[in-house]
């Protein structure tokens, strides 16, 4: 890459976003991104932090910088959130989010005077919405995915209600979330900035937990309580708009809510369809074809593109259509039984379950055994890791199909990891 040579820091960067199982192909597109947000001296320093949380002590150490100075950069990273702060056991710890859904998210979630948002917002629809990369990394490699859909809870059955775990319902993290922030839908706000924004609502986006707490204390998303976050679910699903969250059973870090026309998480489920970009819920429509009149409702809601009305094949009024479902490529959301008036749509449990990693080291260790990144993340060379850190990363592989504990032991190549998976065969 010698025609970046003037700006090293951004390769590093680069080089550094692309160590961890959510990266950002190169392209001279990101690099234009990068010099909004980063400054070239930023970009070198941030290029040089580990992957794993870490204090400003560390940081020091790693930049050859007093702790003071150290703290001062990292604040001021933090503020822009470009760094996650977290308080960790009554200590402070910083971490690099990915781009997606993380500081490309973040630049977006409120109206900034600092960066040039349309400038940004162009930028990024190039990246991400033309340029096929990135897009297909984030989404549509290895198995185990970034979000997954939510059931749109109004449309379940009350049997089928009874049923429904806490983790599949976007009311339970709301209800259970140590820190609940609402910010601008970034998609949205992105196409507003093209002149292409649907009339969905914009400030609806909601952030959860260590990520939420760390964006409202720097003015990039509103502090909100159970009731108001559960308010404005309530005005997602007036707007038939779709849940889009952390593919995790525990400690969600956001749901998006998700139009079909400006959300990339809708765009990409219906442009790699067959790949399975999003985790689907545990349900599927069921049409009831004796019922359907036909009327395209539940076809016009639809995110993804997955109903069409065909000929219901009557003879006796030729010209009548029914509602046909593409199961295949299906999100089971559930917004086309709400849609249908006539109550000839309903959710059945799809046959398969669907498998939610269960916290985010759980996903992350997964997407990095799948993309060929596991040996980035255990061996992260700026700061070694802890027992502890290690221990929850082992802990992970350990519990996985023996299949994947191989792909995981080709690509560390260690003795200890080696022995440890043989004697859990035993």
């Amino acid at each position: 890459m010698a025609h970046h040579a003037d700006t090293s820091g951004y390769d590093r960067l680069v080089d550094r976003l692309n160590r961890f199982p959510q990266g950002a192909p190169p392209s001279p597109l990101l690099f234009k991104i990068l010099k909004i947000l980063f400054h070239e001296q930023e970009a070198g320093l941030v290029a040089s932090l580990p992957i794993k949380p870490f204090t400003a002590e560390q940081a020091g150490r790693i930049w050859k910088m007093d702790l003071a100075s150290a703290q001062k950069v990292l604040d001021d990273l933090s503020a822009r959130a470009i760094l996650v702060d977290m308080d960790h056991n009554g200590c402070l710890v910083y971490c690099l989010p990915p781009p997606m859904a993380g500081f490309f998210v973040f630049s977006l979630m409120r109206v900034r005077e600092d960066i040039d948002q349309k400038l940004l917002s162009e930028l990024f629809y190039q990246y991400l919405n033309v340029e096929e990369d990135f897009i297909r990394e984030l989404f549509a490699e290895g198995e185990t995915r970034l979000g997954r859909a939510f059931v749109h809870e109004p449309a379940l059955s009350e049997e089928h209600a009874l049923h429904v775990l806490d983790y599949e319902r976007a009311t339970e993290v709301i209800n259970s979330a140590a820190h609940r922030g609402v910010g601008i839908c970034y998609c949205r706000h992105k196409m507003k900035h093209l002149g292409k924004a649907c009339a969905a609502p914009l400030d609806i986006c909601m952030t959860f937990n260590s990520v939420a707490a760390s964006l409202i204390k720097h003015g990039h998303a509103r502090r909100v309580d159970t009731v108001e976050g559960l308010d404005l679910l309530q005005s997602a699903y007036e707007n038939n708009l779709v849940q889009f969250g952390e593919n995790v059973k525990q400690s969600v870090s956001f749901i998006c809510n998700c139009c079909g026309c400006c959300c990339e998480a809708m765009i990409a489920a219906r442009r790699f369809a067959m790949l399975r970009p999003v985790h689907t819920t545990n349900f599927i429509p069921d049409i009831n074809s004796e019922i359907c009149v036909g009327c395209g409702e539940c076809v016009s809601v639809c995110p993804v593109d997955v109903m069409a009305l065909v000929s219901a094949n009557d003879p006796q009024r030729p010209k009548k259509k029914t509602a046909r479902l593409d199961e295949n490529r299906c999100l089971g959301c559930g917004l086309c039984a709400r849609a249908c008036t006539q109550g000839a749509v309903s959710l059945k449990t799809r046959r398969e379950r669907v498998i939610t990693p269960l916290d985010s080291t759980h996903r992350i260790v997964m997407m990095a055994i799948e993309r060929g990144k596991l040996q980035d993340l255990i061996f992260d060379n700026r700061v070694l890791w802890n027992h502890r850190a290690l221990a929850a990363v082992l802990g992970v592989i350990l519990r996985i199909p023996p299949v994947k504990q191989l792909l995981a032991n080709r690509q560390v190549k260690s003795r200890y990891l080696e022995s440890l998976l043989a004697r859990m065969r035993r």
